[in-house]
């Protein structure tokens, strides 16, 4: 048996499973370092450039049963393909504004891309990696998460000197290495059947696995869901309004430098929990400090001063990471394998869902008082409902 060939072929499939986690997260991060200079050009309200990252969000909770339909009827592998080409092309089609509806219109589609493709990867891991479970999700959510980090933090200060300056061409250049990843993705279903100790192939899920009617009645799936939700919404509210934020305090130019460390504290956050995660998942300490480190580091950027600001964006990224992570890791402790899916799906129906309603009421109150700060005052009040509910929620001990 030909070990080394064995193992690198192992590891080129982890590289495409975290290459595809990266697009998860990064096309949609993109917008709000982008977004001061697409609202000026395109004469945006506060709505309407909150929209540019919420709209994908909206998406990740709609989009969850054609995803589970697409992978019922094409295969994990062809799912994520297909979405990653959906993914690339929508996110370079914002660039073909104006009008905004083009913008809107090929956002959502990019969120319909994402929405398909995140259920698809656990069962694209349980194909590729059958023997290394646990692996396979830490690397494509360490991908998703470094998507995070370098889509909202390197944007302005790497890409756009690149691109002279070019918000269109900032967009394509993210965009256009999907279509690589997209098309290694066969190749890679390719390798897997060769590798000498590969599994027998796990089944495809049915088509409408999800969150049936009867499991909203689950008090699980609202108190995971609002507690992913506060998360959701703490992490991409705050990447929407930063710059509007800032600018209206005058303090424009520390635009890039907090976009950068507030969205590096998801890679730090994801690999303490790779470390960390067997102590903290099921215990009521960590979910309680998550909760109130967002609401704290909420409170420091609606409330605070100059020397506040930053701290409470590194606490805040922080602690959305470890609340999204602890969330997701927590439904298989709680939930039989019968009932992990449909739990999982409702918590990610509502868990997003409040992530697009929230911070684009936010923007709306931004709007009406005309104080862009308002924004954050949603996030805040969700935040405090779901220290609320970790206080009395039963699903974590300890």
């Amino acid at each position: 048996m030909a070990v080394p060939s064995s193992l690198a072929e192992q590891a080129g499939l982890l590289a495409l499973l975290w290459l595809a986690g990266l697009y998860l997260r990064l096309p949609m991060l993109v917008a709000p370092p982008l977004a001061p200079v697409i609202g000026a050009e395109l004469a945006l309200n506060q709505s309407q450039i909150g929209a540019l990252t919420t709209v994908p969000v909206l998406m990740l909770a709609l989009g969850a049963m054609p995803g589970a339909a697409a992978i019922a009827r094409l295969g994990a592998a062809s799912t994520v393909a297909l979405s990653l080409v959906l993914v690339a092309l929508a996110s370079s089609a914002r660039g073909l504004a104006p009008p905004y509806g083009v913008v809107l219109v090929a956002t959502a589609l990019l969120g319909l891309g994402v929405a398909a493709m995140q259920p698809a990867l656990p069962v694209l891991v349980q194909r590729w990696c059958p023997r290394r479970l646990a692996l396979g999700s830490a690397v494509y959510m360490n991908g998703m998460l470094m998507g995070e980090f370098v889509g909202g933090g390197l944007t302005l200060p790497w890409v756009m000197p690149l691109v002279d300056g070019s918000w269109r061409a900032a967009l394509v250049a993210w965009s256009l290495p999907a279509l690589a990843i997209a098309a290694a993705i066969p190749l890679g279903e390719r390798l897997a059947r060769r590798l000498a100790d590969r599994e027998a192939p796990w089944p495809e899920p049915p088509a409408g696995t999800g969150a049936r009617r009867g499991h909203w009645r689950d008090p699980r799936v609202w108190h995971l869901g609002i507690v992913l939700g506060a998360a959701s919404a703490g992490f991409f509210g705050t990447n929407a309004y930063m710059g509007s934020v800032l600018t209206a305090r005058g303090e424009s130019e520390l635009l890039a430098r907090t976009l950068l460390w507030f969205n590096a504290t998801q890679v730090v956050g994801s690999l303490a929990m790779l470390a960390l995660g067997r102590v903290l998942v099921g215990r009521r300490w960590p979910v309680l400090a998550a909760a109130w480190g967002v609401v704290l580091g909420l409170a420091g950027i609606g409330l605070g001063g100059t020397a506040v600001f930053l701290p409470a964006a590194l606490l805040l990224g922080l602690c959305t990471c470890v609340q999204l992570i602890l969330m997701v890791s927590l439904v298989p402790q709680v939930a039989p394998p019968a009932q992990a899916g449909p739990l999982a799906a409702g918590m990610f129906a509502v868990g997003y869902l409040l992530g697009f309603l929230v911070p684009l009421g936010g923007g709306a109150l931004a709007d009406l008082t005309g104080v862009p700060g308002a924004a954050i005052l949603p996030m805040g009040v969700l935040a405090l409902a779901a220290l609320a509910v970790a206080l009395r929620s039963r699903l974590v001990h300890g």
